[in-house]
């Protein structure tokens, strides 16, 4: 994929699928949604829909990449609600990276060539439902291992429950919704509880989780689209674009042209 896509993955692309990135050679520098990552040599990274990645053009990479959907996996609410717990693709501090030791090498290698017989297999009833349960098996296993070489651990609990919900519903509605009182509401908490939670959790207040929010989608937009700038205020909720380039440097520093045109 990386010898025959070279020039898109090399630039920053968006894709609306989660990825198991098995980096088994190499030690490149992944960006992911402008954050560089140092790749050590066989180690997992874990990344979420939507992200804008970019691989690195300069140094050698192999390996392989497993890529899904909302739609194969949650088929059920069950489904649904283990990978929305699931702290490999929702670290609420970083993206989750796994250097692999002997042992898990050989549970992954067993476990991505299970996947690849079954897909070269005559697809039937049952094959959507093995590939599913391999999958989640390669998750627990990754989950159980990033908790291991964690130093801080994320204690599951009412308040990383609440904020889980809150990021939820703010990737749903952030483009709509600013206001913290108004999550609060939709989210059966008192302000006060929310803001408790939040500072808990990623020492941030909502207000904070919001901008950061909004700040992130516009970077994406001004870096993976040709969409105006104009455009992208309206996208993003700004009644005047104006408005969003003052909140834009406000937080950046820079204007979101002068963002695009560095990324570019």
């Amino acid at each position: 994929m990386y010898a025959k896509s070279f020039d898109e993955l090399t630039v920053p692309h968006r894709t609306e699928f989660y990825q198991i990135i098995w980096f088994k050679k190499g030690s490149p520098k992944h960006m992911v949604d402008f954050n560089p990552i140092d790749i050590k040599p066989n180690s997992l990274l874990f990344v979420d829909k939507n992200s804008v990645q970019r691989y690195d053009d300069t140094e050698y990479i192999d390996g392989e990449v497993l890529m899904f959907s909302d739609n194969f996996f949650c088929k059920t609410e069950v489904d649904t609600k283990f990978l929305r717990s699931c702290m490999l693709f929702n670290d609420l501090h970083a993206v989750s990276n796994i250097t692999l030791n002997t042992g898990l090498t050989k549970i992954f290698n067993s476990s991505f060539q299970l996947i690849k017989t079954e897909l070269k297999t005559n697809a039937d009833t049952f094959q959507s439902d093995i590939l599913r349960n391999y999958l989640q098996n390669i998750l627990v296993i990754s989950e159980r291992a990033r908790q291991n070489i964690r130093t801080t651990k994320l204690n599951k609990g009412p308040d990383l429950e609440c904020v889980i919900r809150f990021r939820d519903v703010l990737d749903k509605q952030f483009h709509m919704l600013k206001s913290v009182s108004k999550y609060a509401l939709q989210l059966g908490v008192t302000e006060k509880r929310l803001n408790a939670a939040t500072l808990k959790i990623m020492a941030q207040s909502p207000k904070q989780m919001i901008d950061s929010r909004i700040i992130l989608e516009a970077k994406r937009l001004l870096v993976h689209t040709t969409d105006s700038v104009k455009e992208i205020a309206y996208t993003l909720g700004f009644e005047e674009p104006t408005n969003f380039v003052k909140y834009f440097k406000k937080h950046q520093q820079v204007t979101p042209l002068e963002f695009r045109n560095r990324f570019k």
